[in-house]
């Protein structure tokens, strides 16, 4: 039985994700920091779908958390969903300089060292899959979240080609970018949505179905939803300044 590892999967779309591959019959690693919710949602998906589902308590802003992380996953799982991450409630140089590193050591540092604990076992055994959850504010000007996604995005893409010419499409490396997507993620963040319209509103279980269909035909970026895709094949023709005049105060009020 195949064996998803999956990070942040307590909620929104990590949750989904740790249902539909157990609706599909992997095994499950499951990672939070929460342990007791982690423990939750870990026995519901044993009971529900009759699968193993491992739990890892771990914080991946630290260096144990990434280093418990890494040594699991070099025992071997065949997909990988680099899913953690999180919103800060305010923008640049009102949020504490701490807090944007740590945002960075999630996003960035825990996603290329998972990655690359990983794909050594998945070449070796000429099977498997990472999927690093970016966003559409890759391609947009979101201050030090942007950033960040954007950097896993071209890590992706850097990644998945370097591993085209080794293994001939037996192990992919794919981006997954979507837009506003209904989770706890923005409360958390206390960013006031209130003003979004209802069609810019992705279901995370659909937002899934679209990673692991774009995954299968090897897609290097996945992007749900048509209206993003639309908005992502516009920003490519759009002045750099009127997307950072129209992205940066998007879904950005606090409360």
């Amino acid at each position: 039985m195949p064996t998803a590892f999956i990070t942040g999967a307590t909620a929104g779309i990590g949750a989904a994700f740790a249902r539909r591959l157990a609706s599909d019959g992997f095994d499950l690693v499951l990672l939070a920091r929460d342990a007791e919710r982690l423990e939750r949602a870990a026995a519901e998906l044993r009971d529900t779908y009759a699968v193993r589902a491992e739990t890892l308590p771990a914080d991946l802003s630290a260096e144990e958390g990434v280093a418990a992380a890494e040594e699991r996953l070099r025992e071997g799982v065949d997909l990988l969903v680099n899913n953690a991450g999180f919103g800060h409630k305010g923008v640049f140089l009102d949020v504490p300089v701490s807090d944007e590193v740590t945002m960075l050591k999630v996003h960035c540092e825990a996603v290329l060292r998972l990655t690359h604990a990983v794909l050594p076992g998945m070449l070796e055994r000429g099977r498997g899959a990472v999927i690093n959850v970016s966003s559409m504010a890759a391609f947009a000007t979101r201050g030090t979240y942007g950033a960040s996604k954007a950097w896993v995005v071209s890590f992706s893409q850097g990644v998945a080609a370097d591993l085209g010419r080794r293994s001939h499409g037996r192990v992919r490396v794919m981006a997954l970018c979507p837009g506003f997507v209904h989770t706890e993620f923005h409360e958390r963040a206390q960013m006031d949505m209130s003003d979004l319209p209802g069609f810019m509103w992705l279901d995370k279980d659909d937002v899934v179905d679209t990673a692991l269909r774009d995954l299968r035909r090897g897609a290097q970026v996945s992007i749900p939803g048509a209206q993003y895709k639309a908005i992502a094949g516009v920003v490519r023709f759009v002045p750099r300044g009127l997307i950072t005049r129209l992205s940066s105060g998007t879904g950005r009020r606090y409360d």
